[in-house]
């Protein structure tokens, strides 16, 4: 954690960002669990910072629907049922019928394939794809997160509208903590996870919608059938 040399708003800001940061990895590792209740000076002794940048990242936390606050008993993880995923990925669906809505429509900003721009975006979102893909093929859920959080962020900005880029990544971050409290208590994730992400960046990029429809489609019903397979024991 920084000190508090410099200006004193910024370095506030710094910790709140790195303590919500911090707290949603752990989070989505599995180690702060559905339910799991804390106290702002909980954290606050926890990270050896002030109670005002913990309280903010919580309040953040709770906004981005990972966290539930409690006027008297502090916050807690929040617990999604099977229900919420199903909801979760129904509207993650939506979302993305949109962004290919525009593609189909030839509405998508900086969309000039010879612009440097463009070409840069889709390289790093090819990147972001094969290294999401690999993790999924290992079975490394904690990598796969990561990149697969980067992937749809990288890939949803290049249809140039921040805002459903915005809320698709909240709807991606919320599944994973919904997903993460049952692919954990698998001991091999190998063949669970979806790695079909090259796929769906090749297929945009040759503006077929009906295959990036189609592999949409399988994603989520794969996803949700695995999530609700696990729930039920």
């Amino acid at each position: 954690m920084p000190g508090t040399s410099g200006n004193g708003s910024v370095t506030r800001s710094t910790l709140r960002q790195q303590i919500a940061d911090a707290l949603r990895d752990e989070v989505l590792a599995g180690r702060l669990q559905a339910g799991r209740e804390f106290t702002v000076k909980e954290i606050a002794e926890l990270y050896g910072v002030s109670a005002t940048p913990v309280r903010e990242a919580l309040v953040d936390l709770s906004a981005q629907g990972l966290l539930e606050a409690d006027q008297h008993r502090g916050f807690r993880v929040h617990e999604y049922s099977v229900e919420d995923y199903r909801g979760i990925v129904e509207a993650r669906a939506l979302v993305l019928d949109g962004m290919f809505q525009v593609l189909a429509t030839d509405r998508a900003r900086h969309r000039d394939p010879d612009d440097p721009r463009v070409h840069t975006a889709v390289v790093g979102v090819r990147r972001r794809a094969e290294e999401a893909q690999r993790a999924a093929i290992a079975g490394d859920l904690t990598v796969l997160i990561g990149y697969d959080l980067r992937f749809w962020r990288e890939l949803a900005a290049l249809f140039g509208n921040p805002y459903l880029a915005d809320f698709l990544h909240r709807l991606r971050l919320q599944s994973w903590v919904c997903a993460v409290q049952h692919l954990r208590r698998l001991h091999d994730l190998r063949g669970h996870l979806w790695s079909r992400h090259t796929e769906l960046v090749d297929a945009l990029m040759r503006r077929d919608l009906p295959s990036a429809r189609s592999i949409i489609a399988a994603h989520d019903a794969d996803s949700l059938a695995l999530i609700e397979r696990l729930a039920a024991g």
